[in-house]
């Protein structure tokens, strides 16, 4: 076991922003690691390194982000560099904010449901409206209770929009065509979706009877943990061309931004790939670092029959999201006595945190079609990309990071550098800096809730141990997080968004 001084010899300052993590910090790298921070965020993670290095590897739970973004650059088929987001932390095999990419046409290569994330196509949505600051004032509160009571949220929570086990199968094939059919989408919405709301591989018999059985009552549904529905105010506008082709306007500009997944249908179709992963692995020698990387070859079954279940979890996230658009236009229309058309109530961007897609980028000066692991981090393509919507060919995807309970979120904009350092990815929020359970015993219920009181923000949640868990105090910062990338030039900044109530499992 290395001491933190030998352990930092690996590491090294590329400039303001990165750091490089060479060949040799962990066995069997490929390729070296490169995760973003600036002087306030690498403090974090090099105390959690110099904890692991006094401990020994006997402290239990997950190694460190370091370790975990070393480990991914010694998986099979691995190409670039293993990188990691300023809002990085622990996670399962991967670390949450790690993206990785390896090469398909390596039969080496392979997908691993770590570098996806248990809740698969985990994401955010945004929702403009014609509304300002003042016109919510006087309703603030009834606003949220109603919100509240249109989202069924919560741990176990089941949904009320009306599905068989013959429509799950459409929505996991379908995605937002599927709630397009059924009336809970409009045209447009999909247009603004990351892959217009529908993955074509997705092969619902891929998926398991349990994930469906447990699918099945939680359609349109917000869940717990870190998934809410947000009422806010624009509070800045960094970037006027971008936020008008967004619709963003002016400052007080009420918005709802939706962070939602897929479930416990995406939980079980992680778990069923992780046990069928583990005995490819033993067939085809797979070796890895840590037995939490359970990966396949793409080209194996084992690895299609992955990528097309998770296509289907991944529809399945974009139909939930689609039902709480529909849910929340429902309760602004009642609201304002008024339509969701005549509130402007469209959909500015949706965008996914925890997927694989078959993407193309340049590799050291060569086109690669390349299989892009993002958990915990976001899609953000440049300007004059093919994949991004007409709407936004010239200022670049936008990319929706949502802060914690109580501070502020931002719109940020894809860039040409963040396609040649990152895959074209991002930072998806401000990250976790202590687990759930030091949350839980530091902090006190009600002194959260009267902080966000002060700030007049309205909060409604179903279980008062989640407000624990969901502080700010429990997060990075996510201002410092979006300005290391923005500093970075891998996103840029466009628009800042306050909150004005929460809704939370």
């Amino acid at each position: 076991m290395r001491t933190l001084e030998e352990e930092m010899k690996f590491l090294e300052r590329v400039d303001d922003t990165r750091f490089r993590v060479h060949v040799g910090f962990v066995p069997n790298m490929r390729v070296t690691g490169t995760f973003y921070a600036n002087k306030k965020l690498e403090t974090l993670l090099f105390d959690e390194l110099r904890a692991y290095s006094q401990r020994g590897n006997h402290g239990g739970g997950f190694l460190p982000a370091v370790k975990q973004l070393a480990n991914v650059a010694a998986l099979p088929g691995v190409v670039g560099e293993s990188i990691a987001l300023p809002d990085v932390h622990s996670g399962y095999g991967f670390a949450i904010g790690n993206v990785a990419a390896f090469d398909t046409t390596d039969p080496a290569s392979v997908v691993s449901p770590g570098g996806v994330g248990f809740d698969i196509n985990c994401g955010v949505r945004l929702l403009r409206t014609n509304l300002h600051l003042k016109d919510l004032e006087p309703v603030q509160e009834q606003l949220a209770q109603s919100l509240f009571d249109h989202i069924p949220v919560g741990v176990g929570s089941q949904g009320i929009i009306p599905t068989s086990a013959a429509n799950l199968e459409s929505a996991l094939e379908m995605g937002m065509d599927w709630s397009l059919r059924e009336g809970y989408s409009w045209a447009e919405d999909k247009e603004h979706c990351e892959e217009y709301g529908r993955m074509l591989n997705a092969d619902p018999t891929k998926v398991s009877a349990r994930a469906k059985k447990r699918g099945l009552p939680q359609m349109g549904t917000l869940g717990a943990g870190n998934h809410y529905a947000e009422i806010q105010a624009v509070e800045e506008i960094f970037d006027t061309h971008a936020a008008r082709k967004m619709g963003i306007e002016r400052e007080g500009q009420i918005c709802v931004m939706i962070h939602s997944g897929s479930r416990g249908l995406g939980h079980q179709v992680a778990t069923d790939a992780l046990t069928s992963m583990e005995r490819a692995m033993a067939r085809d020698n797979i070796v890895t670092n840590d037995r939490q990387l359970a990966c396949a070859r793409i080209q194996s079954q084992e690895g299609k029959d992955y990528l097309d279940a998770m296509a289907c979890a991944a529809n399945y996230a974009w139909v939930n999201r689609s039902s709480m658009t529909f849910l929340c236009r429902q309760a602004f229309a009642k609201m304002f006595n008024s339509t969701p058309d005549d509130l402007d109530m469209h959909v500015v961007y949706d965008v996914s945190h925890n997927i694989a897609k078959f993407e193309e980028h340049m590799v050291d000066g060569k086109l690669k079609t390349l299989l892009v692991h993002r958990k915990g981090s976001t899609r953000a393509f440049p300007p004059h990309h093919p994949l991004i919507p007409v709407d936004y060919q010239f200022t670049g995807q936008p990319v929706l990071i949502g802060g914690t309970m109580g501070t502020c979120s931002y719109v940020l904009t894809g860039t040409e550098r963040g396609m040649q350092q990152t895959f074209g990815s991002t930072c998806h929020g401000a990250g976790r800096s202590c687990s759930r359970h030091s949350s839980r015993s530091k902090l006190d219920f009600q002194e959260v809730l009267d902080r966000l009181k002060t700030k007049g923000i309205s909060i409604r949640v179903a279980s008062p141990k989640l407000v624990m868990e969901e502080a700010p105090e429990s997060y990075k910062d996510v201002s410092a997080v979006v300005d290391t990338c923005h500093e970075a030039g891998i996103s840029k900044k466009a628009v800042k968004l306050r909150p004005v109530a929460v809704i939370k499992g």
